[in-house]
């Protein structure tokens, strides 16, 4: 593996709970009323320091989207996801938008979130957004 290059940001940042690479700015969220297997989501318009894995179709509770699982560079744990493509019309707005997973992430204060996982759900296939 070659050397690694990373972003710095700055301001109110988000991280890496394992890590602490950077992976986003507090003004980049979109909306904090996501939700994931683990708990609350964050979409942000934009993240650094994260790769991506293959696309694959996901029904979710709001409908089929493709999306790609996003990983940290500097520590490879997987953060969220991002969204290639939403079939429902009222989806589109996701399309090239990532999900942070909050249990995955410092905030801005350095403090990590806790995983809350949802009692109802057995189906781990199965992502709510």
């Amino acid at each position: 593996m070659g050397r690694l290059f990373l972003i710095t940001l700055e301001g109110r940042i988000y991280s890496c709970r394992h890590c602490r690479t950077h992976l986003g700015i507090a003004d980049d969220i979109l909306s904090k009323e996501f939700h994931s297997r683990n708990g609350t989501a964050y979409l942000f318009d934009k993240l650094v320091n994260v790769s991506v894995g293959e696309k694959e179709e996901r029904l979710m509770m709001t409908g089929l989207h493709t999306v790609v699982d996003i990983f940290c560079v500097g520590c490879g744990s997987l953060m969220g996801w991002k969204y290639e493509a939403a079939y429902e019309v009222s989806q589109k707005y996701k399309e090239g938008k990532y999900i942070l997973e909050r249990h995955q992430v410092y905030g801005p204060t350095g403090i990590a979130y806790p995983v809350i996982q949802d009692p109802h759900d057995d189906d781990t296939d199965n992502t709510d957004d």
